[in-house]
């Protein structure tokens, strides 16, 4: 039970389109997909480099988990997510391992996968999201 490859890392960013601007002029990326999930009162972009894609998070809701890592941090690093093939068996894994879990049971997430996060006091305070896309 490996995880293939870094999925993504996630940004959090205080104003979505002006972090998309730096990123398409610094680094040339282009965005090739913007969404809202709004049970996680978050706006989403994504950027491709390489195998790993770069997500921007922006807060819909000050109250969200965004906007209250804003709001405690400031901008910046969010999280790093793994992609996995089982992610159930991930979970389960993880809690044998006693790994708090975020999210006992996988739920959806930005682009239509499946996704649960690892608690950062369990995992080196780093919050880790593991991420399988069913649709393959």
């Amino acid at each position: 039970m490996e995880p293939t490859h870094i999925e993504h890392i996630g940004i959090a960013v205080i104003n979505l389109e002006d972090a998309i601007k730096l990123f398409e002029k610094v680094f040339r990326l282009k965005c090739y997909n913007i969404e809202e999930v709004a049970d996680q009162k978050v706006r989403t972009a994504f950027f491709m480099l390489g195998d790993t894609k770069i997500e921007l998070l922006e807060s819909t809701d000050p109250e969200g988990p965004i906007g209250k890592f804003i709001e405690k941090r400031g901008e910046g690093l969010h999280h790093i997510a793994f992609a996995v093939k089982n992610i159930e068996d991930h979970l389960r894994h993880a809690e044998e391992l006693g790994i708090k879990l975020i999210d006992a049971k996988p739920r959806k997430g930005a682009e239509g996968l499946d996704i649960a996060f690892l608690h950062p006091k369990s995992t080196s305070g780093v919050l880790i999201e593991i991420c399988e896309d069913k649709r393959k």
